[in-house]
């Protein structure tokens, strides 16, 4: 199926189109181009996609959005990223999708997954959402421009580090619902306090369609500011949390023989019982989130819980796999995408609740959390005993308040880097073991995970 056409890329971009093609899907990296594919050549500070062309059309590539001569058939733009941007804001403009946005400090990733599951369910419906973490300058755009015309529901991640980021996005955006998930200390680097970080990601509400809806996390202690923040731009804000008293939130939740959870939930003025796949009480929090965001674009709330419980985890966010270990195996619990103070403790009550021989975590430094680094990774001294660790490898300079903190505890190995983490785990993991792996993206714990499932 055609997506884009040279003649509808060039009027989007204000381009001119050297041939007439067809493409059927969108990329800027020439890696992952495939057949019939357009290929826009942005040019950045470490890296010129117009050197890729030549390997973008060897891969089959349709046609490409360029601001130079090429002799391959393409669209000509003085700028390519900004072609990326219109191109995204057209396929905005032309769908009658009804459009989500998520964001949040944590969880906005799998929230975002499990809200396409619940909305993809229907077989009367075609969804669309942004993949992988696209979800930032490039990344939004990129996910808008792949969404075809007839799409019935559109899910967009949005991501910022940084105060205006998601003032700008949004309204490229321009969703009928916008959800905050969670706010945390995540780049609290470039943030003064928390509060800050709360009203960086409350501008995904300045891009609301008139009438549209806010959807915030009534736990949060933050959560009266986001009201206000949505507010002005909000046709109807509507509340989730697990302790009562919100808009959407639990009446009754045990835990699954699978390690999920069997959950009650008030939706307004009904009453739906479900079961989340993924363990964690985080989890039960992020499907009130999926129900409000369900509820509010007029989906099966039905299919929605369906859903929940066949959600499998998420490489880098939960995604589980036996490792063979001697005469037996280990659980190997893959959360190495990313890391901030509240999401490291959430995934740490995961693994205090397996049932394993022994526990054992490799966690990562967490990153841009600024001069109160210290402080948060010595804080998670509590989390790591009450998981039940017996086991505890360290990777980075960063995690030496916490080393110390629980020096005498628990045994601990403290290594300069995930090859060296990656070592070290293989030499101590026994069968019966059950293996957290989690830290911020650029301790590059996922390459851990790869050796460890063989993939690399």
């Amino acid at each position: 199926m055609s997506l884009w056409s040279s003649a509808e890329i060039a009027a989007a971009t204000g381009g001119a189109a050297s041939a007439t093609f067809e493409a059927s899907g969108v990329t800027f990296d020439s890696r992952e181009v495939g057949p019939g594919d357009l290929f826009l050549a942005l040019t950045g500070e470490t890296t010129d996609g117009h050197r890729f062309l030549d390997q973008a059309f060897d891969r089959g590539a349709a046609g490409a959005v360029v601001s130079r001569d090429t002799p391959h058939p393409h669209v000509r733009v003085a700028d390519t990223f900004a072609a990326l941007e219109a191109l995204g804001k057209a396929a905005r403009a032309r769908t009658a999708a009804k459009i989500i946005g998520v964001t949040g400090s944590v969880g906005k990733t799998g929230t975002k997954e499990a809200l396409f599951a619940a909305l993809a369910r229907s077989p009367a419906k075609k969804a669309h959402r942004s993949v992988k973490s696209y979800n930032n300058h490039t990344g939004v755009p990129l996910s808008l421009a792949r969404m075809p015309a007839d799409t019935d529901y559109g899910v967009f991640e949005m991501g910022m580090n940084h105060p205006g980021e998601l003032a700008h996005l949004t309204t490229l955006v321009r969703p009928h619902v916008a959800i905050v998930t969670t706010i945390a200390a995540a780049h609290a680097e470039f943030f003064p306090d928390e509060t800050a970080i709360a009203d960086a990601k409350g501008e995904i509400f300045r891009g609301l369609e008139p009438g549209g809806v806010a959807i915030v996390p009534f736990d949060s202690p933050h959560c009266a500011r986001l009201v206000e923040a949505a507010r002005p731009y909000a046709g109807r804000i509507v509340t989730f949390g697990v302790n009562g008293g919100a808009d959407v939130t639990v009446l009754e939740s045990i835990r699954a023989a699978n390690g999920g959870t069997f959950v009650t939930a008030r939706v307004g003025d009904r009453e739906l019982s479900y079961t989340v796949a993924l363990p964690g009480e985080h989890w039960v929090s992020n499907s009130l989130a999926v129900l409000a965001a369900v509820d509010a674009v007029g989906g099966d709330l039905a299919l929605a819980g369906l859903a929940l419980a066949d959600l499998g985890g998420i490489a880098g966010r939960g995604a589980r796999m036996r490792v063979p270990v001697g005469d037996g195996a280990a659980l190997v619990i893959d959360e190495a995408y990313n890391a901030n103070p509240a999401s490291m403790r959430a995934t740490l009550a995961v693994l205090g609740a397996e049932g394993a021989a022994r526990k054992v975590a490799l966690l990562g430094e967490m990153r841009e959390l600024g001069d109160k680094s210290a402080d948060y990774h010595a804080a998670l001294a509590g989390p790591v005993r009450d998981a039940g660790v017996e086991l505890l490898i360290l990777v980075g300079e960063a995690m030496k308040p916490l080393a110390k903190a629980l020096e005498g505890h628990i045994e601990i190995v403290h290594v300069p880097d995930a090859a060296t983490a990656r070592d070290r785990l293989k030499e101590r993991m026994a069968p019966g073991d059950a293996v957290l792996i989690k830290g911020s993206n650029g301790v590059g714990l996922s390459a851990v995970v790869a050796a460890l499932a063989g993939t690399s």
